[in-house]
């Protein structure tokens, strides 16, 4: 596998950065994940837009423009070959002095690599099993509006799911609200209209559920940001996942309880597919 470092392209095993850059010591740094579909990195632009927003709110000079990292992206993806992928974009402050102060650190680090994704049958599709993490974010955080590398967070409340035999958690927030899964965002459907939780209640407004929204717009689906706790989430008439590497995830139990299945979700998701497919 070719990856990208600082400007370079070069083979996976000689990809390597300084064990004092600040991205692995301190998780001073930003990533974006974004699909590849038909050897074309989908909504990348977006995903850039925001990745600028937060180096501009961490004071981590970008090493070159968004349309410089756009042209590098589908270099990359053409010398992979690979035509469905997720790119990961790992912006980091580079290597600095021993410490919490940013001085002397004006070298920023940029990766961008590429991960082909699981194989999948088509006549199995994916649905996940949901559990209510212990685990809890904050309610009202400047940094939720970004995705900052530091996510241990959100790594023990996967694992925490694991181990009960589910396949994502549900974060709630410290005010003990629904906010989002420890890798994506919520969304839920009450009374024929979608529902999701809004900004600013330690939600990442991802871009997948950006384009959720644009579509429920299109099809004339009626949709609703609203904050609830996780017994209201019980009474649902379906619940799903959006997250770039696979989009329109169902969920098919939630806390031990079945979901039931809602063709406005399937609906959703072969909209999100054909997007995929034409853009």
């Amino acid at each position: 596998m070719v990856v990208f470092l600082n400007g370079h392209f070069v083979p996976e095993a000689d990809a390597v950065v300084p064990l004092n850059d600040r991205g692995f010591l301190l998780g001073d740094a930003l990533f974006e994940a974004a699909r590849v579909a038909n050897g074309r990195p989908f909504r990348l632009a977006q995903h850039l837009e925001r990745l600028v927003r937060g180096a501009e709110f961490l004071k981590i000079k970008l090493p070159f423009t968004a349309k410089e990292i756009q042209k590098f992206a589908g270099e990359l993806i053409g010398k992979n070959d690979l035509s469905d992928a997720v790119l990961r974009v790992t912006l980091t402050r580079g290597v600095g002095p021993r410490g919490y102060s940013t001085k002397g650190a004006d070298q920023p680090t940029l990766a961008m690599t590429l991960q082909p994704l699981p194989p999948q049958n088509g006549d199995e599709p994916l649905l996940w099993s949901l559990v209510t993490s212990s685990f809890r974010i904050p309610a009202s955080d400047a940094l939720s509006s970004f995705k900052t590398t530091s996510k241990i967070l959100n790594v023990l409340a996967r694992a925490e799911a694991e181990e009960k035999g589910a396949d994502e958690a549900l974060l709630l927030n410290a005010n003990g609200e629904v906010a989002e899964t420890a890798g994506g965002n919520l969304f839920w459907i009450y009374h024929d209209k979608i529902c999701t939780v809004p900004t600013g209640r330690g939600v990442l407004p991802g871009i997948t559920r950006a384009v959720v929204l644009e579509i429920c717009q299109s099809l004339g689906l009626e949709t609703n940001k609203r904050v609830i706790k996780p017994e209201m989430l019980r009474n649902a008439e379906g619940i799903f996942v959006t997250q770039s590497a696979f989009g329109i995830i169902p969920v098919v139990a939630f806390d031990g309880l079945p979901v039931a299945p809602s063709p406005l979700v399937d609906q959703i998701g072969s909209a999100y597919n054909d997007m995929l497919t034409r853009e």
